[in-house]
């Protein structure tokens, strides 16, 4: 029997999944919190030596019989953090994260050193936006002169998990290319992004050399023991969150879209070739299937109704039931859920917005309602990009914590006017992490399986969960999401300014 297991570090917990292929079923799960460090700044950050720890959490609470039938295993990690790492492979400061927006000044002094957003987008295929990896090493040499002193190798958190586990460096073009140093169209580093970068070094000498996405690595030995796992177990190249929850939903052909209601929330299609648009529309990404992941990407999502919930002191748990106390449209309330500032649509400096309050519509229900459709108006601005790109979608494949919610699912649904399916797999990420692994060793193997092939025959979609458009209520949120927009347009220039003006 071939037993994989993918290990997902998340903004708020590591989680595992153990799968036995043959049986077509996973075996074992379990999952460890994670504390987020904020700063009134923007700042975001975490240690990388909690991911390790809430690793080894995880996998010795898994049965040790089954740990020790695991034969690969694939690392999914949130994308864009920073991990400086010295020579000796000591972490010199803790690691910024994808929704740290401390340093969106120096996104613009990059983009200036190359001669602006669009010739960032014609030299790379994609800007720097807030919270991609790019700005977090200048900040460093700013603010945490120490760190960039020592700095010899920079690490993105799954690369730093996967050099944990095996005792070497390196990374994969999907979660490379959310670094924003990453030529999509060549899929090698930018000599000119770099560059513009930091000028005073070779960055190039602190980034590890790029892997194809069927690389198997030993893990180590003394690793492997530590965690229970059989010796010679070995470990995929891995990827970003994202490029892992599309193999884990069958993202990996053409024509597929995948909605992620997590923490941030996320839209991405598979490409076989770079989409890049010339505004930015959407990040241009590799997927770390040796294709293309066109990606939308907003930074405020199930924190937003978690939030909401927290302020009114109820749980999300039982939030679909004010969903359903209350219309679509939220009679006449906006939320603009820019909490954490926002990448889609770009307003780095953006804070959360609740317009149109009255007394008919000023109570929590309305809130909570009004919230979840911030949330999801948000995506659909990105998702109307993709349309007017030419793309066309039949279904979206939903997933991450606020796809538990039968309220929000219906409610993309209606939104999107597009019918919603929901893997029976809920920990995309860490099972798509676990195909790539079992795609690999298959490979190693001999089979010519292409990884599609391998997502078509283990992706399922739970039926029960499935939910098609209302068409009364898909009429009901058109004006709600236009009215959404017209609010969306005020506020722009008010969060285009300085935080100093």
């Amino acid at each position: 029997m071939t037993v994989v297991a993918g290990l997902d570090a998340g903004t708020q917990s590591v989680k595992l999944v153990v799968y036995d292929a043959d049986a077509r079923r996973v075996i074992a799960s379990a999952s460890a919190p994670l504390d987020l460090i904020s700063g009134e700044d923007g700042s975001r950050e975490q240690h990388p030596a909690a991911w390790v720890d809430a690793m080894r959490e995880c996998f010795h609470a898994v049965d040790a019989g089954i740990r020790g039938r695991i034969e690969a295993l694939g690392v999914s990690g949130q994308q864009h953090g920073f991990v400086p790492v010295d020579a000796a492979g000591e972490v010199l400061g803790p690691a910024k994260l994808w929704c740290d927006t401390s340093t969106s000044a120096e996104c613009g002094e990059i983009m200036d050193a190359v001669g602006g957003a669009a010739r960032c987008i014609e030299v790379a295929g994609n800007p720097i936006l807030a919270g991609y990896t790019a700005s977090k090493l200048p900040w460093t040499r700013k603010h945490r002169p120490e760190v960039y002193a020592k700095l010899a190798t920079i690490l993105l958190p799954h690369d730093y998990l996967n050099f944990v586990l095996t005792g070497e460096r390196w990374c994969e073009h999907g979660d490379a290319s959310g670094t924003g140093w990453l030529d999509v169209r060549t899929r090698t580093w930018s000599r000119t992004m770099l560059d513009a970068t930091d000028a005073t070094r070779d960055l190039a000498d602190c980034l590890p050399p790029l892997v194809e996405p069927d690389t198997l690595v030993p893990v180590s030995a003394a690793i492997a023991s530590e965690l229970g796992l059989p010796a010679g177990t070995r470990i995929a190249a891995g990827g970003g969150d994202n490029m892992m929850a599309a193999i884990g939903t069958g993202c990996v052909a053409e024509g597929r879209l995948t909605m992620s209601l997590g923490t941030s929330g996320t839209l991405f299609a598979y490409a076989d070739r770079p989409i890049v648009d010339a505004g930015g529309a959407w990040a241009a990404f590799c997927s770390s299937s040796g294709g293309w992941l066109p990606l939308i990407c907003t930074m405020n999502c199930t924190v937003v109704t978690e939030q909401v919930a927290k302020m009114f002191g109820f749980s999300t748990r039982d939030g679909d039931a004010r969903i359903a106390a209350t219309p679509p449209g939220a009679d006449g309330l906006t939320f603009l859920p820019f909490l954490n500032g926002e990448r889609t649509p770009d307003l780095p400096l953006g804070k959360g917005v609740l317009a149109g309050l009255g007394a008919h519509n000023m109570r929590e229900a309305h809130v909570y309602r009004a919230a979840m459709e911030g949330a999801t108006y948000s995506l659909r601005y990105g998702y109307d990009a993709f349309v007017g790109a030419g793309m066309r979608f039949d279904r979206i494949a939903l997933t991450g914590g606020g796809a538990n919610s039968g309220a929000w699912r219906q409610m993309v649904a209606d939104v999107f006017d597009c019918p919603v399916d929901v893997p029976a797999q809920v920990e995309s990420a860490a099972f798509g992490a676990a195909l790539q692994a079992l795609w690999a060793l298959q490979r190693a193997q001999g089979a010519a399986d292409t990884l599609a092939d391998v997502a078509g025959a283990h992706v399922a979609v739970d039926p029960s969960l499935a939910c098609m458009p209302d068409p009364a209520r898909v009429r009901a949120y058109q004006p709600a999401y236009q009215r959404f927009l017209r609010h969306l347009d005020a506020v722009r220039p008010l969060y285009a300014a300085s935080p100093s003006s």
